[in-house]
């Protein structure tokens, strides 16, 4: 009773003071207070003094703190203000808000006024919403819109459907709009039904939180995605796989086609639903239906290997034949171990030159490998040099007639005793055959040291 005494008293004494002698003008218009952001209601005041020059409070009488308190405005001054509002306490009240202040000079006057504004949860101020997406969409865009004329600061958002989640902080400001691109991964959408489905996104800045919800369109499309691969060379596979990335069910139908060769070492799985024969080619089908986000695969297997070996020992007869046909020279390289009575490891090598046909100019060239020294006893052909730095020993021959052969040997020995596979390079040599000059090279001779009691043994001293 006796508070309600009190505000009357106060109510009747304010209506006694004469008012300030001020004019003001409210240039920001749409003011929002949005809960728990911690962030006041800022309302753009231009305040003219039409009186003396002095200080002016502003206060209110209800649960609001106001900013400034205090405002000095010279006599005619026009002073721009931004009149700030935060709430003491708790406020259950939502929607369009109105309050009374008071503005009070130095000289005692005041003036009573009203400012009204608009009090909102932070999930009513903002909005969310999408573009649409079909099943072949590689990304959307989504955009969350500030509804209200209040400044969203290090706002995060946490969106969430059934396409994708991501996370973003941001800053909104009044009514601004921000979109984003987001990548979208098919296969998480895979089979779904066209429709619309639930965006949300979970909001917080300061204290205050709240949830979002939007709508994605997600649009009916018939897709049918078709793989083709194919890999293996003896055994060549190839995999037909059809997935139906729409949304309703696809009838389809594949068709293979083989020659009457090939299908001969051709198997299938599954087993074709038709098969049709045009001339020389035959043609496979398969038809099926496939339900949305199902897989249809169809494997054509081919066994190259009997008719490969076949083909290749055919080429290989006519590619040898048209070879040695061809030849004029043909070096043969052949290598025995030799018993050294030093106890050297110590080798004799073979050269077979043989001419198919009459060349001139002929000469034989055959390097030594590392390590090794030559035994300067030859049989058989005598070399015209012995290049021992470059270990290089060649034979020279004015003329061979066709069916002449000639067997160039020496033996060559080391020191150092040789375990494993030993490796001889091959030997070359240049020739003129009807004024043109040519080349013929020798196979590469191998000889294996652990073997070498079950080679043929010759001394030589």
């Amino acid at each position: 009773m006796r508070k309600i005494i009190f505000f009357v008293l106060l109510l009747l004494s304010l209506s006694l003071v004469s008012a300030v002698n001020i004019n003001i003008q409210k240039l920001s218009s749409d003011e929002v207070l949005v809960i728990d952001t911690n962030e006041p209601v800022i309302f753009d005041l231009d305040i003219t003094n039409n009186g003396q020059s002095g200080n002016f409070e502003f206060y209110n009488v209800v649960s609001f703190k106001m900013s400034p308190e205090t405002v000095f405005i010279a006599e005619g001054e026009t002073k721009n203000v931004n009149l700030e509002l935060t709430p003491l306490g708790d406020i259950s009240k939502r929607g369009s808000y109105t309050i009374t202040y008071y503005i009070k000079g130095n000289d005692g006057t005041q003036e009573q006024r009203t400012i009204t504004f608009k009090i909102a949860e932070i999930g009513d101020a903002l909005t969310i919403f999408s573009s649409e997406i079909d099943p072949e969409s590689n990304s959307v865009d989504i955009s969350i819109k500030n509804n209200e004329n209040f400044k969203f600061e290090n706002l995060a958002v946490k969106f969430d459907s059934q396409f994708f989640t991501f996370e973003e902080e941001l800053s909104l400001g009044f009514q601004e709009t921000e979109t984003f691109n987001v990548a979208l991964n098919q296969d998480d959408f895979r089979g779904l039904m066209a429709g619309f489905y639930t965006l949300t996104a979970e909001v917080t800045t300061g204290d205050a939180s709240g949830i979002i919800e939007g709508i994605i369109k997600f649009i009916e499309k018939d897709i049918v995605t078709t793989i083709d691969s194919e890999f293996g060379f003896l055994i060549n596979s190839k995999i037909i796989e059809k997935t139906n990335d729409g949304n309703v069910i696809q009838r389809t139908e594949t068709v293979v086609k083989k020659n009457i060769i090939p299908r001969l070492f051709t198997s299938f799985e599954p087993e074709p639903d038709i098969v049709e024969r045009e001339g020389a080619t035959v043609y496979y089908t398969w038809i099926s239906e496939i339900k949305p986000g199902q897989t249809k695969q169809i494997i054509v297997r081919t066994n190259w290997i009997f008719p490969l070996i076949v083909i290749i020992f055919i080429l290989a007869i006519f590619f040898l034949t048209k070879r040695y046909s061809r030849t004029n020279l043909i070096l043969k390289k052949k290598i025995n171990f030799v018993h050294a009575k030093g106890g050297e490891f110590a080798l004799k090598v073979s050269v077979f030159v043989s001419a198919r046909k009459y060349i001139e100019r002929v000469n034989v060239s055959d390097r030594l490998p590392p390590l090794v020294d030559v035994y300067e006893r030859f049989g058989g052909e005598q070399p015209v040099k012995i290049d021992k730095k470059n270990k290089r020993i060649e034979w020279s021959f004015e003329k061979l007639e066709g069916g002449e052969m000639r067997v160039l040997s020496y033996v060559i020995y080391s020191k150092v005793g040789v375990l494993g596979r030993f490796a001889l390079p091959s030997a070359t040599a240049m020739y003129e055959k009807d004024g043109e000059i040519h080349e013929a090279e020798s196979n590469r001779a191998f000889f294996v040291a652990e073997q070498r009691s079950k080679r043929t043994e010759e001394d030589f001293d």
